[in-house]
């Protein structure tokens, strides 16, 4: 037997141990010494030699056939050349007959009908160049078959292709999640969805690389090797964008975030980038994203649908707004119109760059911007509207260009053009804090101001009467020079002033005292007046700065002072039914500034009581 080949009672083994090229050897020199294996069990015989075929596990040696015979020589021409195509062979069957035959003895063997062996068939063919890939069940039908007919009984093999690297999702978060939003009591939200905007935290498996996996090798019918096309790689770092990165971990290559915000796809590069900001071109709707919860910045180029919320930070919408938009902070800027909605920044600056028509418009601690305002309640800190027309507005600053039928209310207020609106008044409310208990204590102080400067010019007045008596006068004359040592008196001179004095000593006792109390109330009026200063700064701090410019009035329009108390809620953080009642009701104190239908006002706050 040749080497690779085991001959054991139950048949004919293979040994497996054995490379493919020295079983090919020994299948070589059985073939081509004209033997045969019956019942040749040809798919181990291919497996063995080109490893296509069933699994033999761990075996390492496996049954082949029944038995090795030779091939009777008068039936070795039966097996005829076969017709060869590309990948393919085909073969001729046909009825056949063995010649006639005369025996050494002399008998005669008259020619008779025969048939192919499909185990010879086999062995013949391996000597013709088919090595590889014969359908037996098919040369078998062929052969019981009694009427000729040609067959392809061989083709190639063809190469099986690998599979190409790819990625896989590793991340259920990747994902959009339609499906309605559950409260946190256990009731359907219908008007949200559950993940519309997949928020992805740092350090999370997005992808996995799957590496390529090769083809496997195919054979043609003379058992060469056909290599299959090598399969294409990838590398997982070019969709790596910002916020995410691969990394080789113990169990494969992955791309992984780096840091928390919102999942981004570019549909052009395919790169996966996590963002601080949701970019959406679907607009807001109850078809496309319902109400929106987002701890995130948002940017939305459609527009946002009646009654949908949006609730985020740093929101940006590029269309049209009809519903609500509500933001924690940061900017609200609306690239169009704003109808029927509203807007409320917690903290940070809102701009609609359209026209805000018929909505409410609030910032807690910011600017507001708007092109153009219809019918709309707006409060903030600042507030700045190119037209507005039958609005409220409250901030702390105002500026409009024209103003119609509004009323407005503001500590520092500027308005280019201010008018009525068909019926509709406009009213401008100047916000000046409450200071009236400085204001009685400054009209206090005013009154002992001046009734101790109406005293102290009284004894100033006495003073002098006293002074003019002649005798008096001249003492006085005297003593001030005796002081100044412009004057040296002789004894007899001395005498004679003593004489004087005695009789003017009740004169000049009545002016000592005079001087003694117009020196008191000198410091009382100092003191006093030091007090008024004071208090007059305490109330100009108090009241801070308040001003009001009309450039031109063009129909009836009133500005009045709204006086508020330090410690009062702010009128900019009422509600708009609220704030609407406090601007068109009826106006409760406060002075008149103006009320003209022509001219122009420039008003600024003064700290004196009028």
């Amino acid at each position: 037997m040749p080497v690779g080949l085991l001959s054991r009672p139950d048949g004919i083994y293979i040994d497996l141990t054995l490379s493919p090229l020295t079983l090919t050897a020994a299948i070589n020199e059985v073939f081509h010494s004209h033997y045969y294996f019956v019942g040749l069990n040809y798919p181990v015989l291919i497996k063995a030699l080109y490893g296509v075929g069933p699994d033999f596990g761990n075996a390492k040696v496996v049954r082949l056939a029944a038995e090795m015979r030779a091939i009777d020589e008068q039936r070795i021409p039966l097996y005829k050349n076969p017709k060869m195509g590309r990948g393919y062979a085909e073969y001729y069957f046909e009825p056949l007959f063995l010649d006639e035959m005369v025996l050494p003895d002399g008998t005669v063997i008259p020619e008779r009908q025969t048939r192919l062996d499909v185990d010879e068939f086999v062995a013949e063919m391996w000597n013709k160049g088919i090595l590889f890939g014969i359908e037996v069940a098919a040369v078998a039908a062929a052969i019981a078959s009694t009427k000729a007919d040609r067959i392809t009984f061989a083709t190639d093999l063809e190469p099986a292709a690998g599979q190409d690297a790819t990625v896989v999702e590793v991340s259920s978060d990747l994902h959009r999640s339609d499906a309605p939003k559950a409260k946190a009591d256990g009731r359907i939200d219908l008007q949200s969805f559950q993940n519309r905007f997949p928020q992805i935290k740092p350090n999370v498996r997005l992808l996995k690389k799957l590496p390529p996996v090769p083809g496997q090798p195919g054979f043609d019918l003379a058992g060469k090797i056909t290599a299959p096309a090598p399969p294409k790689d990838l590398t997982l770092r070019f969709y790596a964008g910002d916020g995410t990165e691969a990394k080789m971990l113990e169990d494969g290559e992955y791309l992984v975030s780096t840091r928390e915000g919102f999942l981004s796809v570019d549909p052009k590069s395919s790169r996966i980038s996590i963002t601080d900001k949701i970019v959406s071109k679907e607009g807001v709707s109850g078809r496309t994203t319902g109400n929106l919860q987002l701890a995130g910045a948002y940017e939305e180029y459609g527009d946002v649908q009646e009654q949908k919320e949006v609730t985020g930070s740093d929101i940006t919408v590029h269309g049209n707004v009809y519903g609500h938009i509500n933001s924690r902070g940061g900017t609200v800027v609306l690239d169009q119109n704003l109808v029927s909605g509203s807007v409320n920044n917690v903290a940070g600056d809102v701009t609609v760059t359209g026209v805000a028509s018929n909505s409410v418009i609030h910032t807690r601690s910011g600017k507001i911007v708007i092109g153009r305002a219809e019918n709309c309640v707006i409060s903030g800190t600042s507030v700045t509207v190119g037209e507005a027309s039958n609005c409220e507005i409250v901030a702390d600053e105002i500026h409009i260009e024209v103003a119609e039928g509004c009323a407005v209310a503001g500590r520092n207020v500027e308005i280019e053009n201010a008018g009525p609106r068909r019926r509709t008044e406009m009213v401008v409310y100047v916000l000046v804090r409450d200071v009236s208990k400085f204001d009685e204590e400054i009209a206090e102080l005013d009154q002992r101001v001046a009734a101790f400067a109406q005293a102290n010019q009284g004894f100033q007045e006495e003073i002098d009467r006293i002074a003019a008596v002649p005798d008096v006068r001249r003492y006085l004359a005297l003593a001030a020079k005796l002081r100044n040592q412009e004057l040296q008196l002789t004894p007899e001179q001395g005498l004679h002033l003593r004489k004087i004095a005695a009789a003017v000593a009740a004169e000049l006792q009545a002016i000592a005292k005079l001087r003694e109390d117009l020196q008191a109330g000198q410091t009382q009026q100092k003191l006093l007046a030091d007090r008024l200063a004071r208090v007059i700064e305490q109330k100009q701090e108090a009241s801070g700065h308040a001003r009001c410019g009309l450039h031109m009035v063009s129909g009836e329009t009133t500005v009045r002072t709204m006086p508020y108390l330090a410690d009062s809620a702010s009128l900019a953080l009422l509600p708009p039914k609220d704030i609407k009642q406090r601007l068109r009701g009826t106006p409760n104190g406060g002075e008149v500034l103006f009320c003209d239908s022509d001219g122009s006002l420039d008003w600024h706050l003064s700290a004196r009581p009028q």
